[in-house]
């Protein structure tokens, strides 16, 4: 804590250009301030400050060691301040962005909000990658591997795609046993929202992709008229298997080309690494990564 308390004083003399302002600041002497800054400099066996009678300045190892000290102190600050924090009840806004197929996730979301009901959640549902950070969000949901450094992830797990049509469907024109074979099918296509561009199958075989030239029979931009479509046996569709598991308990959905949809995709929760964990967005992490995906 000595430490601590020389590094501070070190600050405050750098900020203030002087040891009065800074001990003024730290409610103790300047001469304190001054033997704080001469013991560290001792210590470290470098000058910090060039020193005259009226102003001091940064050395150039001053400078350097200044733009450390800053960040050790804001992490002890942001430090106290989270251990404060979880003495509160977890309160105020929780903006989180999702991907389309977070839609599914609605049913959970109702059960966090039920269980932290001082906390005003505010969705967003998008395809595109939003910036986290310049747009204000608390956390996202989104798949793949995350690639902004700014940012720190805990994983939620992964689901896979999945090809499904209704028994009623397949009684009429039998299984693909092969992707060519659904060339011959109708297709219920998802069109992303925000780029336009239909959702390419993920079809592959020995490992290697396999490329076929879907009938569109019909095309949409949400989830929910995918599954609902599909189960009124007007065609296939690719769809989340996390988003199917009663109907495919249940019967009313069936998979085909299993070995043909090896892919997994992870699903991740991300929030600003220069945010320290508030009790709202702790919670809301830890309900992600432990809840989202359970049955």
């Amino acid at each position: 804590m000595d430490s601590l308390g020389a590094l501070s004083a070190f600050v405050q003399a750098a900020d203030a250009n002087g040891f009065t302002e800074a001990g003024r600041k730290l409610g103790v002497s300047p001469s304190a301030v001054s033997k704080a800054v001469g013991r560290l400099e001792e210590r470290l066996g470098v000058r910090l400050f060039h020193r005259s009678t009226r102003t001091i300045t940064l050395t150039a190892e001053g400078s350097r060691f200044l733009d450390r000290c800053r960040r050790i102190l804001c992490e002890v600050e942001a430090a106290e301040t989270e251990l404060t924090q979880t003495q509160t009840a977890p309160q105020g806004k929780l903006r989180v962005s999702l991907p389309s197929m977070g839609i599914m996730f609605m049913p959970k979301f109702a059960a966090f909000k039920r269980r932290h009901p001082q906390i005003e959640v505010e969705l967003d549902f998008s395809d595109r990658l939003v910036d986290v950070i310049d747009e204000g969000f608390d956390a996202v949901i989104r798949t793949g591997e995350p690639a902004d450094s700014r940012l720190m992830v805990r994983k939620i797990g992964s689901y896979r795609k999945v090809l499904v049509g209704s028994p009623t469907y397949f009684d009429q024109t039998g299984f693909p046993t092969q992707p060519e074979d659904l060339a011959d099918h109708a297709c219920l296509i998802y069109r992303y929202a925000t780029t336009g561009k239909l959702d390419r199958w993920p079809l592959r075989r020995g490992g290697d992709p396999v490329d076929v030239a879907l009938p569109t029979s019909v095309v949409m931009n949400t989830l929910e008229p995918q599954i609902c479509l599909a189960e009124q046996g007007l065609g296939i569709a690719c769809i989340p298997d996390i988003a199917i598991r009663r109907q495919l308990q249940a019967g009313t959905l069936v998979t085909v080309l299993n070995d043909c949809m090896p892919n997994t995709t992870m699903l991740n929760v991300l929030w600003p690494s220069s945010r320290h964990l508030s009790p709202k967005l702790r919670v809301f992490v830890d309900f992600a990564a432990e809840s989202l995906l359970e049955p």
